[in-house]
Parts: C-alpha cells; sequence; structure tokens
C-alpha cells in the first residue's frame, strides 16, 4: 500500500512538472500577437456594443401593469375600469 502511494505521488508531481514545462516551451514557440491585430480585435469588440445597445435602447415594458392585449385600452368598455381577474381572495376564504 504504501509503494502505491509513493508511486501516485511520483506520478503526480512528474505529470505536473512536466504539464509546466510543456506549457512554458508551447508558449515560446507561438508568435507574440500584434498590435494591430489586438487593435483589430477592440474595434470590432466596440462595433458589436455598439449594435447590442442600438437595439436594446428601448425601454422594455413594465411588468406592474401586467398582460394587455394590444389595441385595447387600459379600461374596460366606454373608460370603466377593467375588473380584476387576478382577484385570489376565493382561494383564502376557502370558496
Amino acid at each position: 500500500m504504501t509503494r502505491r502511494l509513493f508511486w501516485l505521488g511520483l506520478g503526480a508531481v512528474l505529470g505536473v512538472t512536466g504539464y509546466r514545462k510543456a506549457t512554458a516551451i508551447v508558449r515560446s514557440l507561438r508568435p507574440v500577437p500584434r498590435a494591430s491585430a489586438l487593435a483589430g480585435f477592440a474595434a470590432d469588440v466596440r462595433e458589436g456594443m455598439a449594435v447590442y445597445m442600438e437595439r436594446q435602447a428601448q425601454p422594455p415594458a413594465s411588468t406592474l401593469e401586467g398582460p394587455r392585449r394590444r389595441g385595447l385600452p387600459a379600461g374596460g368598455p366606454a373608460g370603466q375600469p377593467r375588473p380584476d381577474t387576478h382577484n385570489h381572495d376565493e382561494l383564502k376564504d376557502g370558496r
């Protein structure tokens, strides 16, 4: 049992060390991003955010008023208030 733990620990240490060294070698072989490429990427991001903000410019509809049907006034016929369709008192009273 002790031998297995020793080899497991040694394998973990060597694996992490080897991974770090391999990563450092790969990073050194990759070309450094050019400043012009980064500037182009930043410009693309700014343009995309501008398009997003234009699309989101309209304020969202209020959720406090409840659902309304399109083209109908807020009140009922002839300006009378609509009956409360969300009356939950029956549930509280047990009716």
